[in-house]
């Protein structure tokens, strides 16, 4: 099947677009970027409501339910979330027979950063934290950049995208299927890298090649702010730098050298607070962990080197860090990342994205630093057979901080065939194994009664995970708000005999973020 070429057009005032797939946080985000650039944007997606529902209707795309009569003759070109292939999907194989040019997401964003001075934020963990941060500070200093998050951003007003002008871009880049390569940047930041999506990357020297190559488009002297606090990050630029050693590596972290190396860390009154080698500021971050306080390094020492970039190597003044501090001080997290949904009869509910053993780790640690004084009740949906099974283990020693665990199925993925071997029973006999405190219910709302006898004032309640799960904890925040009280101790009994499955409901195994293909 033949596909017209298709380049995202320099000027964007009134040209047409259609997005398949548009309630995708990256697509959604995209969309907010193209309005405000001027073309006239319309999208389709699954009838399921996400959050991005609001966001596509504040921003006036009209999204309809897919279908082949979405694309007709005055559509200019036509976006689509990678998750869909051109020669399968109605609405693509509609703009194919009329000529209408057709890329991915991926080939969209790579096509605005080759336009601006660009800043990829990549890394197995940390990379929607890290933008949205890098965004809050950029606004700090007053820098002309537009900036791209794969998640809901509160100091962004609820969307995704922040624009301050037409000349920086800063933006997250996903390394499934390497889509990031598509992304053209001036500077990177390098989070983390270690194995993940096995679907794709079967073990870590095939992940870590992919970040290699990524870092290698970097142009003559480009600079990488990484984490020295993470091997898999420090062994890629090391081999990157190898075949380029023009390239410029700008540490951050607990073991870092230099101005970015993090000081004196400690967690008190609920603010994570430090300091910076060679800035002379305290800075205080309001969401829990250790690996906040990183996010944060990652961000400041990416806008120092953008101002040095662009300013013949200024650094950065008192006024200037004061003002970046104060921002990150305000600054409240994503939605998904350690997100606060509120406090209801002396619980308090969060819910977090955490998918990957480290990811849960450290939000688990950081939670157990913020809030030592209630009991942690922890929710986990693990997402896709093939991470379950690779780390099996990693995933069952990942609850040391938890009081007590309820997992459920393992979330399905599009992107690849169930494996009748690896379920959700798996991985909880296995925590079992490994000392956990767990419940198992195969859907996650079926864990509701039992929870809510369960609950009591002073527990810290959070979901975790890329599933659904999310529902549950909504759930309960709901019930508890419309109670007095959420039960005594020790009644998890009489509701579920503990340490056995659940019923077999059915709910919606749609991506809470959005459709399937999101970045």
């Amino acid at each position: 099947m033949f596909v017209m070429p298709a380049s995202l057009p320099v000027r964007l005032a009134g040209v047409r677009i259609h997005l398949v797939g548009a309630k995708g946080t990256g697509v959604c985000a995209l969309a907010e970027l193209l309005v405000g650039a001027g073309a006239s944007v319309s999208g389709s997606d699954v009838e399921d409501v996400f959050y991005t529902d609001e966001v596509l209707a504040a921003i006036g795309v009209p999204v309809r339910p897919f279908g082949a009569d979405n694309v007709d003759g005055g559509v200019d070109l036509v976006i689509h979330s990678a998750a869909y292939r051109p020669d399968a999907h109605p609405e693509l194989v509609r703009a194919i027979e009329l000529g209408i040019p057709v890329m991915t997401y991926p080939q969209a964003l790579g096509d605005l950063s080759a336009a601006r001075d660009s800043s990829g934020v990549c890394g197995v963990h940390g990379k929607t934290t890290t933008t949205a941060i890098a965004g809050v500070l950029a606004r700090a200093l007053g820098l002309p950049a537009a900036v791209l998050v794969g998640s809901a951003v509160g100091a962004f007003g609820g969307r995704s995208t922040l624009t301050l002008g037409d000349e920086l871009l800063i933006a997250e880049t996903c390394e499934y299927r390497r889509h990031f390569l598509a992304f053209k940047p001036r500077r990177l930041i390098l989070t983390s890298v270690e194995p993940d999506h096995q679907d794709y990357y079967p073990d870590y020297e095939s992940i870590v090649a992919a970040f290699v190559e990524y870092i290698s488009t970097l142009p003559p002297g480009g600079a990488v702010v990484y984490c020295a606090d993470d091997p898999g990050a420090v062994d890629a630029l090391n081999r990157a730098r190898k075949a380029r050693p023009d390239l410029r590596g700008v540490p951050y972290g607990f073991r870092a050298d230099g101005e970015f190396g993090l000081e004196g860390y400690e967690a008190r009154g609920e603010r994570g607070i430090f300091r910076l080698r060679g800035l002379d500021a305290e800075w205080r971050v309001r969401v829990p962990g250790r690996h906040l306080a990183l996010d944060a390094a990652a961000a400041i020492a990416l806008c120092a080197t953008v101002v040095a970039d662009r300013e013949g190597g200024r650094r950065l003044g008192p006024g200037e860090l004061e003002a970046m501090a104060a921002a990150l001080e305000a600054f409240s997290g994503s939605r998904r990342r350690s997100e606060v949904l509120g406090e209801a009869a002396g619980t308090l509910f969060m819910d977090d994205y955490g998918h990957h053993p480290t990811a849960v780790r450290s939000t688990l640690a950081g939670l157990r630093e913020f809030y030592p004084e209630r009991r942690l009740v922890v929710s986990f949906m693990s997402h896709t057979c093939s991470r379950t099974r690779a780390l099996l283990d990693d995933f069952a020693g990942s609850f040391t901080d938890a009081d007590l665990v309820v997992l459920h199925k393992i979330y399905p993925s599009a992107r690849e065939a169930p494996d009748p071997g690896m379920t959700g029973k798996v991985l909880y006999e296995r925590a079992l194994e490994m000392g956990a405190d767990a419940l198992y219910f195969e859907e996650p709302l079926d864990a509701l009664p039992a929870l809510r006898a369960e609950l009591r004032s002073g527990d810290l309640f959070v979901t975790m995970g890329a599933g659904d799960n999310w529902k549950l904890g909504r759930a309960l925040f709901d019930a508890a708000r419309g109670a007095a009280s959420l039960g005594a101790p020790g009644s998890r009994g009489s509701a579920v005999a503990p340490r056995s499955p659940g019923s077999h409901g059915s709910h919606g195994s749609h991506d809470y973020e959005g459709s399937k293909g999101t970045v």
